[in-house]
């Protein structure tokens, strides 16, 4: 019997595409940095190479856990290493490009602050409503950020 070499590979492709279809509809799981400061490993290990330092309050994202260890993503996609200790399930978000907080979720709407890039906020609801999320800034303002200007929220 003669077996067309273009179907089998067809075969593993659409089981690949399922697989990735599968993986991209689960929910991301989201953390932040615990204390003031926490070392990034490049592997599971307080011996392997430190290869940088997070503040408090940075989000990441969580892609495998290991119980004492956990491999995290941060907002540039750089993998990396962290003790569990270091970090909490308070939830914040990465302001990646300069946006402002608004009273309501409404382009139209007061503006409470406007925010610079790189500023760690607290996220109040996790749930995108119509792209836009609540969050409190540090100083205690709260208002509505559009999502697509901040990163740690899926």
């Amino acid at each position: 019997m003669l077996v067309n070499p273009t179907k089998l590979f067809l075969i593993p492709s659409l089981m690949l595409l399922g697989l990735g279809f599968a993986f991209s509809a689960s929910a991301l799981e989201f953390r932040s940095i615990a204390p003031a400061k926490a070392i990034m490993f490049d592997a599971p290990s307080a011996e392997a190479s430190k290869i940088y330092i997070l503040q408090q309050g940075y989000p990441v994202e969580v892609i495998v856990n290991l119980g004492t260890w956990i491999k995290v993503r941060d907002q540039l996609g750089g993998l990396s290493w962290v003790e569990s200790k270091n970090l909490n399930n308070k939830r914040t978000v990465l302001v990646t490009t300069k946006t402002d907080i608004k009273s309501s979720e409404d382009t139209t709407s007061a503006v409470i602050a406007t925010i610079e890039k790189d500023v760690v906020l607290e996220l109040l609801s996790p749930t995108i409503k119509n792209g836009w999320v609540k969050v409190k800034h540090r100083d205690g303002l709260t208002g509505y950020v559009q999502s697509n200007s901040i990163w740690g929220v899926n």
